[in-house]
């Protein structure tokens, strides 16, 4: 099975493909998708949604794993970021793949052990089950944490499929 998993945001977008062979989890690749922060709303969605139909399109997941939108104290950022998933859900719609929403707390018990993990022991515990692979690129340390993010929620998504698709979120 090949999943994908999304840090949806509006800046940067966060992503993680993994392959599950016989309960064997392997890291396919992960980045970023970013938008350019003094672009309009609408164009940064416009990209936001190309540059997604591409990864689609290039690496076919069986199923989209998205982080679930968590209650913001900033309702412009969760605004925006909520048209930034719309715009993700109409991606994945027009190539067939199937959408499952995981709340953070979920992604973060099943990943790190704990519901209210920090990122520092979500990366942790990705580092020991997906390997050394899985280092940060890039000088900045955003771009990890969101890729990193992405494939938390893939890891996630895979262990609650291998356990027999228990409902997760």
């Amino acid at each position: 099975m090949k999943i994908l998993g999304i840090d949806p945001g509006t800046a940067t977008t966060g992503f993680g493909f993994i392959t599950l062979n016989k309960k064997k989890i392997c890291v396919e690749n992960f980045g970023l998708i970013e938008t350019d922060k003094d672009g309009s709303p609408g164009v940064r969605l416009i990209n936001i949604h190309k540059e997604l139909r591409s990864l689609l399109e290039e690496f076919k997941p069986d199923v989209m794993a998205m982080e679930r939108l968590f209650f913001a104290a900033n309702a412009k950022t969760a605004m925006r970021v909520g048209q930034a998933q719309g715009v993700m859900l109409m991606a994945a719609a027009k190539s067939k793949i199937e959408v499952v929403e995981i709340a953070p707390g979920t992604i973060k018990k099943m990943i790190a052990g704990n519901g209210r993990a920090d990122k520092k022991a979500v990366q942790k515990a990705l580092r020991k089950v997906l390997g050394a692979k899985v280092r940060s690129q890039a000088r900045k340390r955003t771009h990890f944490d969101n890729a990193a993010d992405a494939l938390a929620v893939a890891l996630c998504y895979a262990y609650t499929y291998s356990k027999g698709g228990e409902e997760i979120g």
